[in-house]
């Protein structure tokens, strides 16, 4: 039997619903996941898929950021956290995941990003996220800084069928403590 997925906003999950999906992206990333990602995947709407005895099994969120392009500000929804259980990998779950965060994105932003893992990638063009050419920046508090270490792993979704910008040029990302991206 497939397990259903559900949504729901940071608010709506207890903590021991937090701690779940905290401990799917600690094994998902080996210890990779920093307290800062953590962070950046709260606030927003969560999809994720649970097994009967209540582990999870898949995650993902989208929260909103602010990214200047071409002399105005996109309301963005930034994709974060998405992981499967490495036991669980290659059985659609992460499709299912992306799907209703995909949802949201053509519902409430004018675009999706994402910063892409080189395990993700492939599931991200699979579905139609279009690479980001261009440079990418932050407003940081000192003023914008590139970052070229970023460059390259940016993706967007053109929400709703809406236009992408560029296809180059520099977007320029809200600024956050940890990875801007």
């Amino acid at each position: 039997m497939t397990e259903p997925l559900r949504t729901a906003h940071t608010f709506e999950l207890d903590p021991a619903d937090l701690a779940g999906i905290r401990a799917l992206m600690d094994e998902a990333f080996r210890g990779g996941f920093t307290d800062e990602d953590w962070d950046h995947g709260l606030g927003g709407v969560h999809a994720y898929v649970r097994a009967q005895d209540g582990t999870f099994l898949a995650h993902g969120s989208v929260i909103q950021r602010r990214v200047l392009y071409g002399g105005r500000s996109y309301r963005v929804g930034f994709v974060e956290a998405v992981a499967v259980r490495p036991d669980h990998h290659r059985q659609g779950l992460g499709g299912r995941v992306m799907a209703a965060l995909e949802r949201v994105i053509d519902g409430a932003y004018e675009l999706g990003a994402l910063s892409a893992s080189d395990d993700g990638e492939r599931l991200y063009r699979a579905r139609g996220w279009h690479q980001w050419q261009g440079t990418i920046e932050t407003l940081a508090p000192g003023g914008v800084v590139r970052l070229p270490e970023e460059e390259g792993s940016a993706f967007l979704w053109p929400a709703a069928g809406r236009p992408l910008p560029g296809p180059a040029g520099a977007l320029v990302f809200d600024w956050r403590e940890g990875d801007v991206l």
